[in-house]
């Protein structure tokens, strides 16, 4: 296939970005070599930030830039990312109408918003731009990515869950899903509103939930799982004891006694491993009035259905498959 060439407009719109990416890394390298390490390491949050950000904005006035307000302001933040956050992806979880982030190396990345995917403008470096955010992101949670460990299972600060895998196994670039959860759960109102639910349902499963009734919520992929086992629990009494058992904190229980348990991946050495299965063991030793795990996928189910059938009625979880 060959290229059509450029227009003028767009050769220049392309130098332009590239000139500003130039820009973006020539102050993101300044900064670094300016920064007293003894002196961040006493700064905490956003008195780190403000600092750094005065800075930031003086080298960019010792640079004879082509920059506007508006784009200058724009590459501040993005160094501030850069330095701070995940770099580009910052930009995207910041959007709280994106339910998925979906990366195919560092130039092909799309979004799920409202249930539809689309491709974003938002582009790494280049690889090895990307697996230094991977590893940012992993090493917040004890774990690492390389050639001999080249798939991992981590989370982000705000309980986004995240998955990646790089080359060899990733031949166009490292690969990484981060599947995000909103910060406020959608009500039994939004619901209706949305007609995912009659008013007759929901009185059914209003009463199923307040007479203990066991239940297994299946789906697929995507389709609101999780959105339905929070809604349910709304149902479930302020005064009882409910531990829930989870791979990423999903969940958001509004009742007062609640236990939040999370499995734990094995570590650098491949020790140290707790799944799920290991939690409901041990959420039968806590006294639960009723048991919710996030999703049976593995040998745990066993073990749910046995603690369903032996006094903790009312429990509920999810599997994934089609109804």
């Amino acid at each position: 296939m060959v290229k059509a060439p450029q227009t003028p407009a767009r050769s220049a719109e392309v130098a332009k970005a590239e000139e500003f990416d130039l820009l973006k890394r020539k102050i993101h390298t300044k900064l670094v070599d300016k920064l007293d390490l003894n002196k961040v390491g006493e700064l905490q949050g956003d008195v780190l930030r403000r600092e750094i950000r005065l800075v930031v904005e003086h080298l960019c006035d010792t640079e004879e830039t082509f920059l506007n307000r508006s784009e200058r302001e724009r590459l501040i933040e993005e160094v501030l990312d850069e330095t701070f956050g995940l770099g580009p992806l910052e930009f995207l979880l910041k959007d709280n109408t994106i339910s998925d982030i979906l990366i195919n190396g560092p130039k092909n990345i799309y979004v799920e918003r409202r249930g539809k995917l689309e491709k974003t403008q938002v582009e790494f470096r280049d690889n090895a731009h990307l697996l230094q955010i991977i590893d940012r992101i992993v090493s917040k949670v004890g774990r690492r990515v390389d050639e001999v460990c080249p798939m991992v299972d981590a989370r982000l600060t705000d309980g986004s869950r995240v998955n990646a895998i790089i080359p060899p196994l990733a031949l166009d670039g490292a690969a990484v899903s981060i599947r995000r959860f909103g910060g406020n759960a959608l009500k039994l109102e939004d619901l209706l509103n949305f007609k995912a639910f009659t008013p007759e349902m929901v009185m059914l499963l209003e009463g199923a939930i307040k007479a203990r009734l066991n239940m297994i919520i299946s789906g697929g992929t995507g389709s609101g799982k999780t959105t339905l086992l929070n809604t349910l629990s709304s149902f479930i009494p302020t005064h009882e004891r409910i531990v829930t058992i989870e791979d990423a904190a999903e969940l958001q229980l509004q009742q007062d006694h609640v236990v939040r348990l999370v499995t734990r991946p094995q570590n650098i050495e491949g020790k140290g491993a707790i799944n799920a299965t290991d939690l409901v063991k041990n959420a039968l030793r806590m006294r639960p009035e009723r048991i919710i795990i996030g999703e049976c996928r593995g040998p745990e189910t066993l073990d749910m259905l046995q603690a369903m059938n032996t006094g903790h009625d009312g429990s509920l979880t999810t599997i994934h498959a089609n109804t």
